[in-house]
């Protein structure tokens, strides 16, 4: 499959798993609002998530994909099955002790997460109570990660790019199911997180089943590769998850400016997801595997194009979606969240965060762009000590903008953590001789900046002259709508006028697509 075509599939499912993570936020907004409740839960759904990331999504897999990839070149498909079924035990047993430990940790284990919650008379005690409830999804989305891995270097990314739709459904349906009978809404949506997880799982295993892959529960032991792989996946926990940390870092320091502000970071960045996720975790995912086929076939050309090719990618396609989010955040969260118990201090308060966030959109892209490149080339060392670094900047900027700007000066600390990041990366590979920006690429950026600022002007003149539809509930889908339809095409024009991109060259990769 090419890359094109993977990053197609991937972005596809991942459109419909941000629009059903839309409504799943929407649901939550309308039943749990922004206090305390919605404190409890977001920072309960985000303990196991953030391992995930760490030690499943991110390190895990960017050390298990170019081995398993080896080992399916090298050895056919029963060699690397064997591999896969040897990691996922060693993985599982692993996972089964740890949750083990923080289930009966879990107390103090969320003073270190929220201690703010301690100054609010029972929040710290449902929010552990909710994480008691979601930790268990760790163990199952973990597995999800490995058979995901297996999938996408077989070459088939629709089962495995679809499963958070299942998640978003899944939580949906169990929230609105078990909200008569639970004590809060927050334990409906933690048990339907619980649910989620399960589901995805046995979704997988079918699809495994399908692509005759299918995995078996073997006596875990820890062989020469396996052993390799976890040395590679330690180094690669904190690079690999920066973005998850400087969040996790966020909800610390935010527990303690305000109660509610976890709550207006994480509908921002639900929001922010959108484009990260459709374009950023599409792109990385499909780049990592052709990547490390390329480097281990020798053709180190090829795998310098699909960077470039990847890269140009994400900047044409998240520069104007940070420049809209930026320009039109207020309406946007107005008509996402704003009904119910969600009200329009909240919209304002989130709408501030998104902004800062969005800032920070094209870097958090090109990320997942640039660490394949140490990623394929088993290099997990570097990321680690790039983000180190990172992670302290942002604590530091942190700690200076919480007091002037609150929850968005720890947005913007995110957003600025992220470009350094970027930045250095970028300049790490390329005096490696690993990355070297072609000269497309050098004419098409400035290009794809100038369309998106011509976009933004567009949508700020708009947003101006539908301020008191947009200021109706009952108008406010449509007004949107009409804006966002007014940028689109404003970007695809500016995208052609100004040769940021040409008509030839999208239907050149359709076709190549579609051949694939």
């Amino acid at each position: 499959m090419s890359l094109t075509k993977a990053i197609a599939t991937i972005g596809g499912w991942t459109v419909l798993s941000r629009i059903t993570g839309l409504a799943r936020e929407m649901l939550i907004a309308r039943y749990l609002g922004a206090g305390m409740v919605a404190d409890a839960f977001f920072v309960a759904f985000r303990f196991p998530n953030l391992f995930r990331s760490l030690f499943a999504e991110g390190a895990f897999n960017a050390a298990f994909v170019p081995l398993f990839a080896g080992k399916l070149e090298q050895e056919g498909r029963e060699g690397a099955k064997l591999f896969a079924e040897q990691c996922m035990a060693v993985l599982g047993w692993s996972l089964v002790a740890f949750i083990a430990v923080m289930e009966i940790a879990m107390p103090w284990a969320m003073h270190g997460l929220a201690p703010g919650f301690g100054d609010v008379p029972g929040k710290m005690e449902l929010a552990a109570e909710l994480s008691r409830i979601t930790f268990p999804y760790l163990l199952f989305i973990s597995m999800v990660s490995l058979q995901s891995g297996v999938l996408n270097s077989l070459g088939r990314f629709a089962a495995a790019a679809g499963t958070p739709v299942l998640l978003n459904l899944t939580s949906m349906a169990v929230l609105v199911a078990l909200i008569p009978y639970t004590e809060t809404p927050g334990h409906a949506m933690a048990w339907g997180v619980f649910v989620s997880g399960v589901v995805q799982f046995l979704w997988l295993v079918y699809s495994v089943r399908k692509a005759a892959m299918p995995l078996r529960l073997v006596r875990p032991r820890l062989t020469p590769e396996v052993s390799l792989m976890l040395k590679r996946v330690v180094p690669g926990a904190v690079g690999a998850g920066v973005y998850q940390l400087n969040l996790f870092i966020n909800t610390m320091i935010a527990s303690k400016v305000a109660d509610g502000a976890v709550s207006y970071l994480n509908y921002a960045d639900r929001v922010n997801q959108l484009p990260l996720g459709v374009v950023g975790i599409a792109i990385g995912t499909a780049l990592l595997p052709l990547l490390s086929r390329q480097l281990r076939a020798g053709e180190a050309e090829a795998a310098l194009e699909s960077q470039n090719r990847a890269m140009e990618m994400g900047l044409l396609l998240t520069v104007p979606a940070a420049a809209a989010l930026m320009t039109i955040a207020h309406p946007v969260i107005a008509v996402l969240f704003e009904r119910g118990s969600f009200v329009a201090a909240d919209t304002d308060a989130v709408a501030a965060a998104l902004v800062a966030f969005a800032a920070g959109l094209p870097a958090y892209v090109l990320i997942k762009v640039l660490t394949p490149g140490f990623f394929a080339r088993q290099d997990t060392r570097t990321p680690v000590r790039v983000a180190m670094a990172c992670m302290a900047i942002n604590v530091v900027l942190n700690v200076l903008l919480m007091g002037p700007l609150r929850h968005v000066g720890m947005a913007l600390a995110t957003a600025i953590a992220a470009w350094i990041n970027t930045a250095v990366l970028a300049w790490l590979l390329h005096r490696r001789g690993y990355f070297i920006v072609d000269k497309r690429l050098r004419g098409r950026a400035p290009r794809i900046i100038l369309a998106s600022a011509l976009m933004a002007a567009v949508l700020w003149g708009g947003n101006q002259l539908l301020a008191p539809m947009l200021d109706e509930k009952a108008l406010r889908i449509f007004a949107l709508a009409v804006l966002l339809t007014a940028g689109t095409v404003a970007y695809g024009v500016a995208v052609f006028a100004t040769g940021a991109t040409r008509l030839s060259e999208l239907k050149a990769m359709l076709r190549r697509g579609r051949r694939a």
